[in-house]
């Protein structure tokens, strides 16, 4: 029987990103690092904020300058730290509505995909007679999309605002919201809910929003990090709706983006070694072997490469290992034996080498996952499976 390349372990069809951008959206993902183009100092915007002092009626008084910034919220609610709901969501995804839809008789309003998998309304339990698109309300959501985190004013004394006694210029800043990581939130959300053409939708918008400022600020390392794990990503999507095709062409692109970038980031690595294990995978199921075979070992390569230096890093060495397994199962499929015994023997080496503290519980768990895939494919374990 032929073997699948590892997915006994790892869930199909799930989106897997940089560790910056699971871990923590707002404080390190790539998007919540670069200054948007058009913001000529915004650090120095940010600290300048960061003395402002609040005064009753929403101003804001500065105590050296001649000037005086507001820092906008939402008015929709959405909250660069929470990423919380509001009224242009949607209930069931969590994210914001696409293709919108309203249930008959209730009028309740859905994205279509979500609302499609019901035959009573989520929130009153009204049998749902039919689904009828909502194009006013998509276009608000669309306008929403496309002006959010866009609001910029000069700093010029365009907009004068009465503080104390005297004219102030006021600076209104960007919405406090990262429109990348905005973007890409509500992504994730689509996509943990199989709302799979929302999330496409949205990357899409983000990719679209990278090349932009790619143009005009040419490859700089943050671009080519944040458009390389979007383009990752939108791989992922069109993987889950079955276009292998689509989903290699963006991970090629994912790969030739994150490839112009210092391997000295670990997260850097890790993300092009994934979406080089991806085409693989891909290749291995369409049947081609020999084409697998090569993006597993450039992905093996990458992490080989990445541990040199830091051979302290636990999930490192995890990522060879998995890495190896790879390698080891296509040249088995190829016939060649006694590589794929040494690239199994190799990994659980590094697997059975690797010691991981009690806090590292996730890491074991997985560890121990791999080991037990590895052992299974030495000879005495496999005859006694037979």
């Amino acid at each position: 029987m032929r073997l699948l390349p590892l997915d006994s372990w790892r869930k199909k069809k799930r989106i897997v990103l940089p560790r910056k951008l699971l871990i923590n959206m707002t404080s390190v993902c790539p998007f919540a690092k670069s200054a948007r183009p058009d913001d000529a100092s915004p650090r120095k915007s940010m600290d300048n904020h960061s003395r402002d002092q609040a005064e009753p009626g929403g101003k804001v008084r500065r105590e050296s300058d001649d000037s005086a910034s507001v820092s906008p919220k939402c008015p929709f609610g959405y909250d660069s730290h929470t990423f919380k709901l509001g009224p242009l969501s949607c209930v069931i995804c969590q994210a914001l509505l696409y293709e919108s839809s309203k249930c008959v008789p209730c009028s309740h309003k859905y994205c279509k995909a979500c609302i499609s998998r019901f035959k009573d309304c989520p929130l009153c339990g009204a049998d749902i007679e039919k689904i009828e698109p909502d194009t006013d309300l998509q276009d608000v959501v669309n306008r929403f999309i496309d002006g959010h985190a866009r609001i910029k004013r000069p700093h010029v004394k365009t907009n004068v605002e009465e503080v104390g006694s005297e004219n102030k210029i006021v600076i209104y800043e960007d919405v406090s919201l990262e429109r990348g990581a905005f973007l890409v939130q509500q992504a994730m959300r689509a996509f943990r809910a199989q709302n799979i053409e929302s999330a496409k939708s949205r990357l899409s918008l983000c990719a679209e929003d990278i090349r932009e400022q790619l143009e005009r600020l040419g490859n700089t390392p943050e671009l080519c990090s944040q458009l390389g794990a979007v383009l990752g990503m939108l791989g992922d999507c069109c993987r889950s709706m079955g276009d292998s095709g689509c989903a290699i062409s963006f991970y090629e692109e994912s790969v030739d983006f994150l490839s112009k970038l210092s391997m000295d980031d670990l997260e850097v690595t890790h993300a092009l070694s994934v979406s080089l294990n991806k085409i693989g995978d891909l290749k291995y199921y369409d049947g081609n072997i020999q084409a697998a075979r090569s993006y597993y070992n450039r992905s093996l390569d990458v992490r080989r490469n990445a541990i040199k230096d830091r051979s302290d890093v636990p999930s490192q060495v995890l990522d060879v290992a998995v890495s190896l397994a790879k390698v080891a199962d296509a040249e088995r499929s190829l016939g060649n034996e006694d590589l794929a015994l040494r690239g199994f023997e190799e990994a659980i080496k590094c697997l059975e080498s690797l010691s991981l503290s009690p806090k590292e519980t996730g890491l074991e768990q997985r560890r121990l996952s791999v080991l037990e895939f590895l052992h299974n494919q030495l000879p005495g374990s496999r005859d006694m499976s037979v």
